[in-house]
């Protein structure tokens, strides 16, 4: 499990992740004062997931070819797929405890409760992660995990300050 763990936080779609799990904390807050049943917000996680998967590939490959002037190469289309797909889990992950919740596991409530932590606190952890691999001390790289956790914080405050 380390040698996995470890080989995922050294790839490129470590940071991919960390920018579907902002979308879909995003769209958890924005939704969370008027919820919806539990199957439907998974299934709007998991749309919106597709469409800002499919989202990233078009915005690649139409960059791609318009700087290079040829079109995607197989083994390109491979790694933005890939890269897509990293995203799609990001803004997926938190449909677990909508489907758990509509399972009749968990209370709505504890649904969203849950999604707004474990989103904060992956991008915590990505956020310690790469200082830590980048050299700093615990300490520093606690700090950084606990700042850009905090850019998510600010999200969920933002939100209940607006409605």
């Amino acid at each position: 499990m380390r040698a996995s763990l470890e080989q995922h936080l050294g790839s490129r779609q470590v940071g991919r992740v960390v920018y579907g799990s902002i979308i879909g904390l995003a769209l958890v807050v924005a939704i969370e004062s008027h919820p919806p049943a539990p199957g439907v917000m998974a299934v709007w996680l998991a749309g919106t997931a597709l469409a800002v998967g499919l989202a990233e590939i078009y915005s690649e490959v139409v960059g791609l070819e318009t700087s290079t002037r040829r079109p995607v190469a197989r083994h390109q289309l491979r790694h933005m797929l890939e890269d897509a797909g990293a995203v799609a889990f990001g803004v997926a992950f938190p449909a677990l405890f909508f489907v758990l919740s509509a399972l009749g596991l968990m209370e709505v409530e504890r649904a969203f409760s849950i999604a707004k932590w474990s989103g904060l606190g992956l991008i915590g952890f990505y956020g310690f992660w790469a200082a830590r691999f980048a050299g700093a001390a615990p300490h520093r790289a606690l700090l950084k995990g606990v700042l850009v956790a905090l850019i998510g914080a600010g999200l969920i405050v933002l939100k209940s300050l607006v409605h």
